[in-house]
């Protein structure tokens, strides 16, 4: 059911919230659609139901939102486990694609009307988000809502980290961890446009069949086989030159194992649930660098570089030289079980919500 945001338990803790309404004008402010984190914990404690529309600041353009991605960080961000913490409530969802229906008086580079991709942070599981202008981007021309949705974290990502990070040369060897999730694919497909040999690792049959169809040379089901000596078996012995691992948990130490002289390890992220604990005499006996890849604050801190990654990606999508693979499109309503999916590792490629 949908709720009104006036009988919500938490306006006596919400000041900003409260000064929106008065005693007898509270029914007249306009609300929006929304899946709503209450309070932290796991996805299926999200609730459908309306919240007032944002209001964008001087700086800010407000977007009615089409699509939003389906991301791990989105998970995490509900648990309070991210390294953004907004304050309740909220609404996950950090990815978003839209069209503009408000502006800031300082934002003179974009105006109502412009179809744009946007990194919210979150706030984009609901009907309308405000988002920084300086994290908008114009959509290009023809580029599909959906696709626009559910390329930018995750081809961002693995951009950044194979190109700016790990700096992957043509003929190098790639091994991919979680190679049938939404990042993970992105990192292969990118790894054999950027001319590398990739061997994707992952947990099944289907998700393995699933790597071989977007171009995996090698494959291998950590699973059932171990992961350190078949790396080495499938390098002739010399190991993997970089490592991308947006797993973590038991397979880090294998796989950091198995990487070559002078390899460059690249922690993406957790999705296993745990943080592993890495020996450091490893990278000291291998000559080779650990890389953390924060797309985000990347994005943020070096805005030029990431706006030309961003339009590198857009390119190679016209190319049909890479292209997501959707695991599924969910309405609203249905977010709080895509991320359980997501959870769950039950996702192959990326999942979108629709609004």
């Amino acid at each position: 059911m949908v709720e009104s945001v006036q009988n919500y338990p938490f306006r006596k803790e919400m000041p900003i919230l409260n000064s929106l309404f008065t005693k007898n004008d509270s029914a007249n402010f306009t609300r929006m659609k929304a899946v709503i984190c209450h309070s932290f914990g796991g996805p299926e404690n999200l609730q459908f139901g309306e919240l007032p529309d944002p209001s964008p600041n001087e700086n800010q353009v407000l977007i009615s939102v089409k699509a939003c991605g389906v991301n791990f960080p989105d998970v995490l961000i509900i648990q309070n486990k991210y390294q953004f913490k907004p304050e309740l409530p909220f609404s996950p969802g950090g990815e978003v694609a839209g069209r503009i229906i408000g502006v800031g008086e300082n934002v003179h580079h974009l105006k109502e009307g412009d179809e744009v991709l946007a990194l919210c942070g979150w706030g984009g599981f609901a009907e309308k988000v405000a988002v920084d202008a300086d994290r908008v981007f114009p959509l290009p021309s023809g580029l599909d809502p959906q696709v626009a949705a559910t390329t930018l974290y995750t081809y961002g990502t693995s951009y950044h980290a194979l190109k700016d990070r790990a700096v992957l040369k043509d003929g190098e060897t790639l091994v991919v961890l979680g190679a049938a999730g939404g990042v993970g694919l992105a990192a292969l497909e990118l790894g054999k446009v950027m001319g590398a040999k990739v061997i994707a690792a992952a947990s099944t049959q289907e998700k393995l069949d699933l790597c071989k169809s977007k171009g995996a040379d090698e494959l291998i089901n950590y699973e059932k086989e171990d992961l350190k000596s078949r790396i080495k078996e499938l390098t002739n012995g010399k190991g993997a030159d970089v490592v991308y691992d947006p797993v973590g948990g038991k397979y880090t130490e294998p796989a950091l194992r198995a990487i070559g002289w002078k390899g460059r390890y690249l922690i993406v992220g957790f999705a296993n649930g745990e943080i592993p604990k890495i020996p450091m005499n490893l990278p000291l006996l291998k000559g080779c660098s650990i890389q953390g890849v924060f797309w985000g604050q990347f994005s943020k801190l070096e805005p030029k570089v990431s706006i030309e990654n961003i339009q590198q990606l857009v390119k190679w999508i016209y190319q049909g030289k890479i292209q997501q693979h959707i695991h599924r499109a969910y309405d609203l309503e249905e977010a709080a079980e895509a991320l359980i999916a997501l959870q769950e590792r039950k996702m192959l490629g990326k999942g979108v919500v629709m609004i």
